[in-house]
């Protein structure tokens, strides 16, 4: 089983090079064959989507936190939480939606004006002879392919689980919990110094298109609100919702993934590991696509740890009796035990004769 596993990862990491490369290849055969010079900036946004970029200036700086507050009322005004948002899941929601606002901007700021001068001195903007398309795409798959990786490394690896675990521990989806991580989790996302790095060296107008786009499609997924069902429901959009479901995450496909078991044929906590694009776990065979919904959400062996040690954890530990986050406590088992249950010998069928 080992061996296979291995095989497995090594086959997936040798294809996700591919993909990594694509991009570049594009850009490559895009100069090679249009002649068009490589010696002038070509970072301009094109003329049709001019009139969106101060909209995307406006929803990176406060859009996306006034988006994230209004649908989560709406998602409180139509009880959409069954009253689950009590005590410590009230505690750790608003503080890991608040503290990235107040961690995070500095220390991409110290990587982005201290750290890449000091470690690629000279080569700031050096990519903005890349053309818009090209920043673009390169971007997104640089940004979402490597997020999967950290995100899949994140279940498939028990001591890295959790750092992870806090935002599989709230017994609901909705927007209360979209940021709900440990802040080791958030601090080293790896896609984010990825990004930074190719804003530094240029490509900040298309990373901010990605990031604006990127942030409603996974904040969509979070969602309790699930926007995806009348393409399942309606069979005139059927051919719209296989592309859609295999493109992007949906609630359906990202709800199974927070499910609390894996054994009803709809959860799928082992998978869906994809945050803009689902595709990556198309293409990987990590994904699972039902269109339905889980009865229920987090983990089985929630202890409801308190706030601090679900986003400081290893600083501060549980205190709760069993818990994973307790103090001596060594891993967190991510397989579950099949439960054994007695077989029923199954009716014998008669052949039937052609």
């Amino acid at each position: 089983m080992a061996i296979v596993q291995k095989e497995k990862l090594v086959r997936d990491l040798t294809i996700s090079f591919f993909i990594y490369s694509l991009p570049v290849v594009a850009i490559y055969l895009y100069f090679q064959l249009g002649g068009t010079s490589v010696n002038e900036s070509h970072i301009t946004v094109p003329s049709f989507l001019e009139f969106l970029q101060p909209a995307f200036v406006n929803i990176r700086s406060w859009g996306l936190i006034v988006f994230m507050i209004v649908l989560g009322i709406i998602e409180f005004a139509a009880g959409l939480y069954d009253d689950e948002w009590t005590g410590e899941e009230r505690k750790i929601d608003i503080v890991s939606f608040l503290a990235p606002k107040l961690l995070l901007p500095p220390v991409i700021a110290f990587f982005s004006l201290t750290v890449l001068p000091y470690l690629i001195p000279n080569l700031e903007n050096s990519l903005s002879w890349v053309p818009f398309w090209g920043g673009f795409f390169l971007i997104a798959i640089a940004d979402d392919l490597t997020q999967y990786w950290y995100h899949r490394l994140h279940h498939q690896v028990p001591f890295l689980w959790r750092f992870h675990r806090t935002h599989h521990s709230a017994p609901y989806m909705g927007m209360a919990m979209a940021s709900r991580q440990n802040f080791i989790y958030t601090v080293f996302f790896s896609q984010i110094y990825l990004t930074a790095t190719l804003t530094y060296l240029g490509l900040g107008l298309p990373a901010l298109f990605v990031l604006v786009i990127k942030s409603f499609i996974t904040l969509g997924a979070h969602s309790s609100i699930a926007w995806d069902k009348p393409f399942y429901k309606y069979k005139v959009l059927h051919p719209i919702a296989w592309v859609l479901e295999r493109l992007i995450s949906t609630p359906a496909t990202h709800h199974a993934h927070h499910a609390d078991t894996s054994g009803d044929g709809v959860g799928h906590f082992k998978g869906n590991f994809g945050n803009m694009f689902f595709i990556w776990d198309v293409i990987f065979g990590t994904g699972l696509i039902t269109r339905k919904f889980p009865e229920s959400y987090g983990t089985k062996s929630y202890k409801q740890e308190e706030w601090y040690a679900q986003f400081l954890w290893p600083i501060f530990k549980s205190k709760k009796e069993g818990s994973s986050l307790a103090e001596g406590v060594l891993s967190f088992p991510t397989k579950h035990v099949p439960v054994q249950v007695e077989e029923t010998p199954l009716p014998v069928l008669e052949q039937v004769q052609s």
